[in-house]
């Protein structure tokens, strides 16, 4: 609670264990696993089995390395984090952060496990098991309070069939609250191919949502590789874009048209880019949307009001601009983003109280959509 507002946080996020798979993935696919290169917020690096980066461009790697120890930025999150860090990155740790910035609930994501499944041609096998693992790691680590510390579970793109085993065992087991997924696109395939249908009945049958989360670089095909190492500009790009080509799918190929309850967040994106694209969305739609669209019974930016959520970060000032366009703030979320280096921690509630949008409007994006979207009462 902050200032008289009830606060759940989307996607908060910690930091993992450098030996979470060699601690908890089945024993077949140990020697197979990545493994964390420190315990640092300013280093979620992995290397795999025989030493090379794991999940990211190898080509920007050295380089993007150095420079994320330089600078004004990071000075000050080796200060702001160091006590976390101290402490261990616990559940325990978590709830001191959330008491210290005013969260009630925190949906948990990962930091190193947004990088975990970005390899293209991964072996699905093991892609299935470092999912199973990361979330019986993330069972374990909400275990001092259930309650606050909510489990959003990590699903691999590259079977269909396994990610609708683990969005099952992550709600009938661990009681987890959604599934989340990166953006990027795997094996070539938009997320409005058919393969990916069961996956969307599931999900919609089970009654949880999916969240995308986009992370600054991967070894899929990402936008932001045209920067190369240049984490100012690709990062500028990488979150929003690549959730616009993921909104485009659900929205425009038919995803929510052939699953009316089904729920679907795009976080830590920011949202200011949602009447620009839902226009031209639209726009397209009414020109040959009768040719390319066939499914849609209503444009495109409708099922997105019906069925779409997305984070405002704390700082976000433009989202008065996103309410007037949608007509209200139904659909928006808030986001702390703990403990990346964008994160206003521990004033991220104080600078989202100063935006000039209406106490109704705060309490629906702080509490009322957030606890909508993973469907959380109380």
């Amino acid at each position: 609670m902050k200032q008289g507002f009830k606060v759940m946080d989307s996607d908060m996020h910690i930091i993992e264990p450098p030996d979470l798979w060699q601690c908890y993935i089945e024993p077949e696919f140990k020697d197979q696993a990545p493994r964390g290169t420190t315990n640092s917020v300013a280093d979620l690096g992995m290397v795999g089995p025989d030493g090379t980066p794991w999940g990211r461009n190898p080509k920007n790697m050295q380089n993007q390395e150095q420079n994320r120890r330089r600078g004004h930025s990071f000075a000050r999150n080796q200060e702001r984090f160091k006590p976390y860090e101290d402490m261990g990155w616990t559940g325990d740790t978590q709830l001191r952060a959330m008491d210290e910035e005013g969260i009630d609930v925190a949906v948990i994501y990962p930091s190193r496990g947004l990088f975990a499944l970005t390899v293209p041609d991964l072996d699905p096998r093991l892609a299935a098991a470092m999912a199973r693992a990361y979330n019986s790691w993330l069972y374990d680590f909400c275990a001092p309070d259930r309650q606050r510390l909510v489990g959003a579970g990590m699903i691999s793109p590259f079977d269909v069939n396994d990610a609708v085993t683990e969005s099952r065992r992550c709600v009938h087991e661990l009681g987890f609250r959604g599934v989340f997924l990166r953006p990027n696109i795997v094996n070539g395939r938009n997320w409005h191919d058919l393969y990916y249908e069961p996956l969307w009945s599931t999900l919609e049958a089970l009654g949880i949502p999916i969240g995308f989360h986009e992370g600054d670089t991967s070894a899929l095909p990402h936008v932001g590789e045209q920067f190369g190492d240049n984490t100012m500009l690709s990062h500028t790009f990488s979150h929003p874009i690549e959730q616009m080509l993921a909104a485009a799918s659900f929205c425009g190929g038919g995803i929510l048209a052939r699953h009316p309850k089904l729920r679907v967040a795009f976080l830590e994106g920011n949202c200011c880019w949602l009447p620009f694209f839902l226009w031209r969305l639209d726009e397209h739609w009414e020109r040959v949307g009768d040719v390319h669209a066939p499914e849609l019974t209503m444009a495109p930016s409708a099922y997105w009001k019906r069925q779409c959520f997305a984070s405002a970060e704390a700082d976000e000032e433009p989202v008065k601009y996103t309410i007037d366009y949608l007509g209200n703030s139904n659909g928006l979320v808030f986001s702390t983003d703990f403990p990346h280096g964008d994160s206003k921690f521990p004033e991220s509630i104080d600078r989202f109280l100063q935006l000039d949008i209406s106490d109704a409007d705060k309490r629906q994006i702080l509490w009322d959509n957030c606890a909508a979207y993973y469907g959380i009462t109380g």
